[in-house]
């Protein structure tokens, strides 16, 4: 019996491929319907659900709304540059020649 396996010739290797398509559109359109029997429910996971939803449209949905806040947010950071840059010219202004004469050595004038 070792004789015969000997010249026995081994059989190939059998591959089996089954091909999976992934379809992105597919997938969130059941995720949606997920969300909306979720929330069909009415308790408090259905609420959070909801809740999750609702920030995770404002944010990813709306480029707008994205862009409305930078802007926002850089105007009002140009706001402050422009108050402390008239803050100190007017600190350098008015308060400079005392300080260069404190400096200096020499009496300042008294109010």
């Amino acid at each position: 019996m070792a004789l015969g396996r000997f010249f026995r010739v081994p059989k190939h290797q059998q591959y089996e491929y089954k091909p999976r398509f992934y379809d992105p559109k597919k997938e969130e359109l059941q995720e949606r319907l997920d969300r909306i029997e979720l929330m069909k429910k009415g308790d408090a996971e259905s609420a959070k659900a909801r809740i999750a939803g609702g920030f995770r449209r404002g944010f990813e949905a709306s480029g707008q709304l994205r862009r409305q806040s930078v802007l926002k947010s850089n105007l009002i950071l140009l706001a402050i540059v422009v108050i402390l840059l008239g803050m100190s010219y007017y600190f350098l202004i008015y308060y400079l020649p005392d300080i260069l004469n404190m400096i200096e050595g020499s009496p300042a004038e008294e109010f």
